[in-house]
């Protein structure tokens, strides 16, 4: 019998197991997938937490709850990939061999790796939201402050969900707007990024959304260390910005398992084909979701339409056909803005975010890269979506391929 193993029961690994149980004939392929983690997050809630929209109990779930039947689940760490001997070692002992490896173990925030993020004041006066327990400790930060300078600093991209920087500083605007205490609140945002986002089109029509919810950018802020006894954080070039609140999103790393296995670059992640998703050293391995290093977001929307192309490509492949370049690095998010309103952005490797309809010429519902209350209530239907179709490796009634569809030059 073959076996086909997948590390990583998050996003990405989860609809591969889905997919591949009901395209794969059981009775010819083993499918196993290994994660020592019991709860499965719902990521893109982390954003809500902090402003009170999202409790703890929204974003979570058992995995197993995700695992089909006939698809083998071991709770267990992976220690070392060795991919010459086709198997990978656990840290309880057990080696499981494969014929074929997935990789989507992920990627992780490193607040350790940035000099004085988690010293005396970290979940003080220093917080993030891109894990849960930071989210929850900001929200109950947030009911009580009463006002001064919010620094949301990005310490170094790629990052998971590249737009929820720029969400969490306009909701910021919102809930503060909310609580009447706006205009005693300095909000800044200090990017690494040349403007608001990676691309000119949108950046400059979500820089021009900031401007006017007078939201300050600080472009091109490459922090060397945070100074928390007063209330800074530091570029490399040594000029300074003054807080009273940072929110930071941490560096992020894709797991140590890589490393030990000698598989990634300087961040953990595996270079890989960015059209077949296959290692760039080895022919029965892939790679899914956040741990490749491919130049796409890394994000769940991404990870969707990349199983998508990756599924019926593996089945070719199996059957001794050669890869096809399916696979266009199609990306689309909501962007919660505030007010009830939000923003949709749609690209890939070779478009940049445009604005337009989405997906219907002219109908949409959605708008691209204009707010809109459907923007909104679409993000908020999301959630419903990806416990109920995208983790189950449901396919949703959109192409995986990015279409030109209903866009227009910005």
């Amino acid at each position: 019998m073959k076996q086909l193993l997948v590390l990583g029961a998050g996003t990405a690994g989860t609809m591969v197991v889905n997919r591949m149980r009901r395209l794969l004939d059981a009775e010819e392929w083993m499918i196993t997938i290994v994660d020592p983690h019991e709860i499965h997050y719902y990521q893109p809630g982390f954003l809500f937490i902090p402003f009170g929209m999202y409790s703890r109990n929204d974003v979570v779930k058992p995995k197993r709850d995700f695992i089909p039947i006939g698809v083998e689940m071991i709770k267990a760490e992976a220690d070392v990939i060795e991919p010459e001997q086709n198997r990978v070692k656990l840290t309880n002992g057990r080696t499981l061999s494969y014929d074929f490896l997935v990789i989507a173990t992920g990627t992780q925030t490193r607040p350790e790796e940035t000099p004085g993020l988690m010293e005396s004041e970290w979940q003080r006066s220093i917080f993030d939201f891109y894990t849960v327990d930071g989210a929850v400790a900001l929200a109950k930060h947030l009911r009580t402050w009463q006002g001064g300078r919010l620094v949301l600093n990005v310490v170094e991209n790629p990052i998971k969900c590249p737009v929820a920087p720029l969400e969490f500083i306009m909701l910021a605007d919102w809930f503060f707007h909310e609580r009447g205490i706006r205009d005693e609140v300095e909000l800044i945002y200090a990017t690494p990024l040349p403007g608001a986002f990676t691309k000119p089109v949108a950046s400059r029509y979500l820089g021009e959304i900031l401007e006017r919810k007078n939201i300050k950018v600080i472009p091109e802020f490459l922090i060397e260390r945070a100074e928390p006894d007063d209330k800074k954080i530091v570029h490399y070039d040594e000029s300074e910005v003054e807080y009273d609140l940072l929110v930071t999103v941490p560096l992020n790393m894709g797991d140590d398992l890589i490393a030990r296995s000698g598989l990634g670059d300087e961040l953990n992640y595996v270079p890989a084909d960015k059209h077949t998703l296959l290692s760039k050293a080895h022919d029965n391995i892939f790679v899914l979701g956040d741990a490749a290093a491919i130049p796409t977001s890394k994000a769940g929307s991404v990870a969707h339409y990349a199983v998508d192309c990756w599924s019926e490509n593996f089945l070719r492949y199996i059957d001794g056909l050669e890869l096809l370049p399916t696979f266009d690095g199609h990306a689309n998010c909501f962007i919660e803005s505030g007010f009830d309103k939000g923003l949709l952005i749609d690209f890939n490797y070779d478009v940049e975010p445009l604005p337009g309809h989405f997906p219907l010429p002219g109908v949409g519902p959605f708008s691209l890269l204009q707010e809109s209350e459907m923007n909104h209530w679409g993000k908020m239907m999301f959630r419903w979506i990806y416990w109920n179709t995208l983790l189950k490796g449901k396919e949703l009634p959109l192409p995986a391929r990015m279409s030109m569809s209903g866009k227009r030059s910005g």
